[in-house]
C-alpha cells in the first residue's frame, strides 16, 4: 500500500475520530465528537497504545503521525480508518455516515486510496484495486446471511500483499465454504475427499453445472461447455496451489514467498467461482436460503 499518508489525510482522520473541536462555532463536526477517554478507547479497539498527553486533538494527531512514520504503517492506520468510518457507529444517522464516507475518500483519494463499502463493512483499499466481482461476492455473501465467504474473502484480500501465502489458503476456503454450503442445504453428502476439487466436483451436478449437460441450445453447447470445463479446471489449480505455495501445511527454512500478482489471481479466480456458485443456487433454489455451515 502506499504509505506514508499525506499531512492532509492525517488531518482528516482526526478530525472524523476526534469530531472536531469541542467548542467549534462553525458546522456540525464531520465525525462522531469523542471526549479524551472515548479516543482512547477508540484506539485501544484498533490494538494501539494511546495516552492524551495534552488536548485530545493533538495528542490523537501526533500519535497517528508517529503511526504514519513507522515501520508498519499498513498494519495500524487501515485498522484506524476503517474503525473511523464503521457504520455500526452511524445506525442512527446514516447520512452523516455517508458525509464521513465522502469526506475521507477525498482526502484520502490524492494518497491513492479509497474506502470500499462491502456489505456492513468498510475497507481501505488502493485506489482502482478493487473489482465489481469482489464487491458483488462480498455483498451477496452478506445479503444471505453468509458470513464464511465473507471472512474467507477478508482474510484473502488483507493478506494479499503481507501474506501472499495465507491469501492463497483464504482463496481457497472461500470456495470450500460455498460449496459445503450448497451440498449441506441441499442434503447431500459431503464427498469423502474434501478438498476444494472433490466439493466441487460433488456440487456440480445437483446445480446443473456438469459439462455434459444436454439441456443447452445447439447453438451454444460447446461454448457454456468449454466454460464449465474450465472453470473445474481454475478450481483445481486454486486447489493445487493452496497445497504447493499457500500456509496450510506450514513452511519451511528458506521458504519463497509467493508473488503478490499470484496471489491475487487466486482470490479473483476464486471469488469468481464462488460468486457463480451463489448465484446458481439462488437461480435453481429460489426459495431456498443458503446459510452457514461450519466444517466438520
Amino acid at each position: 500500500m502506499p504509505f506514508p499518508l499525506s499531512p492532509q489525510a492525517i488531518d482528516a482522520i482526526t478530525e472524523v475520530i476526534s469530531g472536531g473541536a469541542a467548542y467549534a462555532d462553525a458546522e456540525p463536526p464531520i465525525g462522531i465528537y469523542r471526549s479524551g477517554p472515548q479516543i482512547e478507547k477508540f484506539m485501544r479497539a484498533c490494538n494501539i497504545d494511546f495516552s492524551l498527553s495534552g488536548s485530545r486533538v493533538p495528542s490523537l494527531v501526533s500519535r497517528l503521525i508517529e503511526l504514519n512514520n513507522g515501520p508498519e504503517p499498513e498494519i495500524y492506520l487501515p485498522k484506524i480508518i476503517e474503525a473511523a468510518a464503521d457504520p455500526r457507529d452511524f445506525l442512527r444517522d446514516p447520512e452523516r455516515h455517508q458525509a464521513v464516507i465522502d469526506y475521507l475518500q477525498r482526502a484520502l483519494s490524492p494518497d491513492g486510496f479509497e474506502l470500499q463499502n462491502n456489505g456492513d463493512r468498510i475497507r481501505l483499499v488502493e485506489a482502482g484495486r478493487s473489482t465489481p466481482v469482489l464487491q458483488k461476492l462480498s455483498g451477496t455473501a452478506a445479503v444471505i446471511d453468509f458470513d464464511t465467504v465473507r471472512r474467507d474473502l477478508d482474510r484473502a484480500l488483507d493478506s494479499a500483499r503481507t501474506d501472499p501465502e495465507d491469501a492463497v489458503t483464504a482463496a481457497c476456503s472461500t470456495v470450500e465454504s460455498v460449496c459445503r454450503s450448497i451440498l449441506t442445504e441441499l442434503g447431500e453428502p459431503l464427498p469423502s475427499k474434501k478438498d476444494v476439487k472433490g466439493l466441487y466436483n460433488a456440487v456440480r451436478k445437483p446445480l446443473g453445472l456438469s459439462p455434459d449437460r444436454a439441456d443447452l441450445g445447439s447453438e451454444i453447447a460447446d461454448d457454456v461447455r468449454k466454460i464449465l470445463s474450465g472453470l473445474a479446471t481454475v478450481v483445481e489449480g486454486v486447489g493445487a496451489l493452496r497445497t504447493h505455495g499457500g500456509d496450510a501445511h506450514g513452511r519451511e527454512r528458506g521458504y519463497a514467498r509467493l508473488d503478490e500478482r499470484i496471489a491475487s489471481l487466486s482470490i479473483h479466480a476464486a471469488s469468481t467461482i464462488a460468486l457463480f456458485l451463489i448465484e446458481t443456487w439462488q437461480r435453481k433454489f429460489p426459495s431456498h436460503t443458503l446459510h452457514r455451515h461450519n466444517k466438520e
